[in-house]
């Protein structure tokens, strides 16, 4: 069983959010959360997998309680859902480490998909927001470590993780056990000095192995 926290300011989209998730018999909303801080003390108090995260909110926004939460909480995914499809907020969620970003427009089976994706490893983002969100991160960052500090295998393994790629995906394109894929991955972020998967794939983009 999957538990899922929604945190969101409207109580009538967190009762929507919440009869579309729990249609999927795996996933159970344990927790709801009006804002970033009832999401910390929610957290602390049930175990959680996924964080539904809106951006806009009082008291402590989206933003701010992703970074938090990702910085307290490393294994849990952070999803963050909003109406605006705003760049600036999606590069600011990712940028803290959340795990993806999908406009509340989305159909509800997207929903599920992205959950689905993200518990598996990988990076989603609403196309919308994708679309505005490509140029900034392909701007050359000159903090950006070289590349050629990894190998070939490495290399392969980055790219896919770029492109969303689940462990899973990247095991099958490889023709690798998962347990070396999650090998890989432990060794590259510790070689490039990153923090997560998310991360990772923005050094992807911004180093063109995408």
């Amino acid at each position: 069983m999957v538990h899922i926290l929604i945190v969101e300011d409207q109580a009538i989209v967190r009762n929507g959010l919440k009869m579309i998730v729990e249609q999927e018999p795996d996933f159970e909303i344990v927790a709801e959360a009006s804002n970033g801080v009832e999401a910390l003390a929610a957290l602390e108090n049930h175990h959680i997998d996924l964080v539904l995260m809106d951006v806009r909110m009082p008291k402590m926004n989206g933003i701010e309680a992703t970074k938090r939460i990702r910085n307290r909480f490393p294994q849990i995914k952070v999803l963050v859902l909003t109406t605006f499809d705003d760049e600036e907020y999606a590069f600011e969620t990712l940028k803290d480490g959340a795990n993806g970003f999908l406009l509340k427009s989305a159909e509800p089976q997207k929903l599920i998909s992205a959950i689905q994706s993200v518990l598996e490893g990988g990076l989603v983002l609403h196309e919308e927001v994708a679309a505005k969100l490509m140029p900034k991160l392909l701007k050359k960052s000159t903090s950006s470590q070289p590349v050629h500090t990894l190998t070939e295998r490495e290399l392969d393994v980055v790219r896919l993780v770029g492109e969303g790629k689940t462990n899973k995906e990247i095991s099958e394109e490889l023709f690798l056990s998962i347990g070396t894929v999650k090998n890989y991955m432990t060794h590259i972020l510790q070689e490039l000095d990153l923090r997560d998967r998310t991360q990772l794939a923005i050094y992807a983009i911004k180093n063109d192995l995408v």
